[in-house]
């Protein structure tokens, strides 16, 4: 079995020299950490990651889940109750959660490292893993005294499992066509009936507890999102001194049979078949909705982490494998008949793919530890700079959830081409990891519904634009800093790409204004994919002011033989010139793949056809 591989380098680099999270304890909060214990702490995590993780996600993708009708249960892969154990233990999944509440109360930026090490170890186990940690949070935040004692501390200390029941066979992403329904009874208590679809680990046997944070409308409430309520549903109902009691009239009625991720149960759930499913109201009634987005916020962060370690980890697959692979001669000697074979990583078009890949991972950890540390910041701050905290967390969700997971199905694609034959073959991880994060393109909102709010509710519905300009002002701040340090070809390509979005959003704001709503809606996807660029863009130039000096103290202006001679014994100087190099490419050749996206985005407005139907109504599916 081939070993996981973890780039511990980078880690280090974006947590302790682009974030300095280590200067984080001046705030009282983190005032007993330093740099050492978040070391430590990285790399037990990879520990755990190589040495449980990570084989019982081989052993999960080919067991998969079963699902028993007779008992309405399923059980997941062999391997995964001791490698679940494994994280428990070790404190891995309440890391940035408060001490008081049983965590260990680390910043957030490092839970989004040690989570990133895990989910490219094993992907489908961490989605278990996640949404216990949601559904604690949430009860946190919106659950009476009494529930917050029954539930958060097991939630989170992995004793009791969570997940989250939203979708329903026939609204999907239209929530608000729920059908599920809510009935008040005269102890307080409700009686749930309905069915969801989707749900990740809905049944397991990891724990015997499940919490259900479920979706339903109560009697008489208004349709659409609006009418909407939240309900604790415990697998089993639990007693008032914390201790379970008998099993509440919620099962799984069957598991999907999936394209990737195995070795996670997605499952039908049923609730009051039997009329006797037990539901407690968490929050307010008819505020469902409002409550459950501070759920799906958290796990969007976390999808994009998970999207992230399983690009991460495609890369270094595709890495190890070009340096082993001897196939063809250098092309230098490519017309020398007797020339002795090379590894595959000496030919330019697999430099190409593997630095495409490098730039886009190490921006998108960047940007994803970034929006991590600002989510800690809007907590700790106060006054103007903690709004503008929570100012860019709001723009940057949405597009990290929809960006990693968009370009994690693309690196994974482009390790199995490094691989050739051999990556479309079970041998190699990088199959698996590709079949596993599909799934994180449509999860916990789709990306296109992450499109819509970036554009929408995050940008044009602002009255303001508060999030934007909050955002804006950060990157101008970066161009600026880059100032004689880096070339000015690059900085000033970055300016350029912010014009060009303020121009871009100025004219949606007006087809919105105009009710030009179906040219409006038609872009939405286009501008967040572009922006993302512009984002990764910003996180490599500001990687730049960052890595040059470094490099150039390593190499003291070396070149040619001599730069290669320091580049082969400096490993300091290797890794720096790996991030010069991946940075200048991608702005080089990447970011101006931007440029044209704008162009087809305002050209687009002068294509005029109507929508749906009418365009397809020659088809045979008409």
């Amino acid at each position: 079995m081939q070993k996981y591989l973890v780039d511990h380098r980078d880690l280090l680099f974006t947590l302790f020299e682009f974030l300095e999270v280590d200067k984080m304890n001046h705030f009282r909060r983190f005032e007993n950490f330093d740099r050492a214990v978040y070391e430590e702490t990285i790399r037990l995590a990879e520990k755990i990651a190589a040495e449980s993780v990570f084989p019982a996600n081989v052993t999960g993708h080919r067991e998969g889940c079963h699902y028993d009708p007779q008992t309405k249960s399923v059980r997941l892969p062999s391997g995964y109750p001791a490698a679940a154990k494994a994280l428990f233990d070790a404190g891995f999944l309440s890391i940035s959660d408060d001490q008081e509440i049983g965590g260990a109360g680390m910043p957030l930026a490092i839970q989004s490292c040690t989570w990133e090490i895990f989910c490219g170890a094993g992907g489908a186990l961490m989605l278990f893993f996640m949404l216990g940690h949601g559904a604690a949070h949430l009860i946190r935040s919106f659950g009476t005294p009494e529930q917050k004692a029954l539930y958060v501390q097991k939630l989170l200390s992995g004793e009791w499992g969570g997940t989250m029941c939203l979708t329903e066979p026939e609204a999907g992403s239209d929530v608000g066509a729920l059908k599920t329904k809510a009935v008040w009874q005269p102890d307080g208590t409700y009686r749930i009936t309905g069915q969801k679809c989707f749900i990740t680990n809905g049944d397991q046997d990891i724990t015997r507890q499940i919490v259900y944070p479920v979706l339903a409308r109560m009697e008489g409430d208004p349709p659409g999102t609006r009418g909407i309520s939240i309900f604790i549903v415990p697998k089993y109902l639990v007693r008032e001194d914390g201790s379970l009691g008998e099993r509440n009239d919620v099962f799984c009625t069957g598991v999907e049979h999936k394209m990737g991720a195995h070795g996670s149960a997605t499952c039908a759930m049923s609730f009051g078949d039997n009329e006797n499913c037990t539901g407690y109201l968490l929050g307010e009634r008819g505020r469902g909705m409002n409550i459950m987005f501070q759920m799906l916020n958290e796990t969007r962060l976390e999808v994009g982490i998970m999207a992230l370690g399983g690009s991460s980890a495609a890369l270094q697959y595709a890495v190890d494998y070009a340096r082993t692979r001897l196939q063809g001669v250098h092309f230098s000697k490519m017309f020398e008949a007797a020339a002795p074979k090379v590894p595959i990583i000496e030919h330019p078009d697999v430099t190409r793919m593997l630095m495409g890949m490098k730039g886009l991972i190490e921006a998108e950890r960047m940007l994803s530890y970034y929006a991590a540390m600002q989510i800690d910041l809007s907590k700790l701050l106060e006054g103007e700079a903690g709004r503008e905290a929570r100012a860019l967390v709001d723009i940057l969700i949405p597009l990290i959830k929809a960006g990693n997971s968009e370009n994690a199905w693309q690196i994974t694609a482009e390790a199995i081409q490094v691989h050739g034959g051999y990556g479309y073959c079970s041998d190699y991880p990088v199959e698996q990891l590709a079949v596993d994060c599909k799934v994180l393109s449509i999860v916990e909102g789709t990306n296109g519904i992450q499109s819509l709010d970036l554009v929408m509710r995050k940008i044009l519905l602002n009255a303001d634009r508060k999030n934007y300009t909050v955002l804006k002002s950060r990157i101008e701040k970066t161009i600026e800093n880059a100032s004689g340090i880096v070339d000015d070809v690059y900085r000033n390509r970055l300016l350029s790409g912010l014009q060009r979005m303020d121009s871009v959003l100025d004219a949606m704001k007006k087809h919105m204004d105009e009710g030009r709503y179906h040219t409006l809606l038609i872009n939405v996807d286009p501008v967040r994919r572009a922006f993302f660029d512009l984002m990764l863009a910003w996180m490599h130039l500001w990687c730049l002011t960052l890595a040059r000096p470094k490099l150039s103290a390593c190499t003291a202006g070396a070149k040619g033989e001599a730069l290669t001679e320091i580049l082969s014994k400096d490993a300091e100087a290797a890794f720096y010139y790996g991030k010069v190099c991946a940075s200048e490419f991608w702005l080089a050749t990447e970011f101006p793949k931007y440029f044209g996206k704008m162009d087809g985005i305002s050209l687009s407005e002068t294509v005029d056809f109507l929508p749906g139907n009418a365009v397809f109504s020659s088809h045979p599916c008409a």
